[in-house]
């Protein structure tokens, strides 16, 4: 249960050549790298509802642990992932991309992947 609550982002890390690598407009880049993510997460069991807001757009995602979901990437495209738990890391994984979620001491360290380019973010909660 220790990914309940709601978690602030304070840090990205190469978030700007990432969004490059997958070919988002500049323009959209330009408005995303300086948003703020806030996470909140409830878990119950292997039950969790994530809900991640930004100024532009929240999206929301309910899945369990073991089994695909459908998994909205923004608030118009979805797509089907697989969840796993491995070592305390929270794995989503589609064809596409991995987003690994871990506690790292106070923190929840976040790693986006996809094909060969990746960003982190690191969240404290609030």
């Amino acid at each position: 249960m220790a990914f309940n609550g709601t978690w602030e982002e304070y840090e990205e890390v190469n978030y700007e050549e990432f969004l490059r690598a997958i070919s988002m407009p500049e323009d959209a880049i330009q408005i995303a790298k300086d948003e703020k993510t806030i996470t909140d997460i409830q878990q119950n069991g292997d039950d969790f509802v994530t809900t991640t807001k930004t100024p532009t757009q929240t999206v929301s995602n309910s899945y369990t642990i073991g089994k695909e979901a459908d998994m909205n990437i923004n608030e118009r495209d979805k797509m089907k992932c697989s969840v796993r738990m491995e070592g305390g890391k929270l794995i989503c994984q589609s064809e596409m991309f991995t987003h690994v979620r871990e506690i790292q001491g106070d923190d929840m360290v976040e790693t986006v992947t996809v094909g060969s380019a990746s960003f982190s973010r690191k969240s404290r909660k609030i």
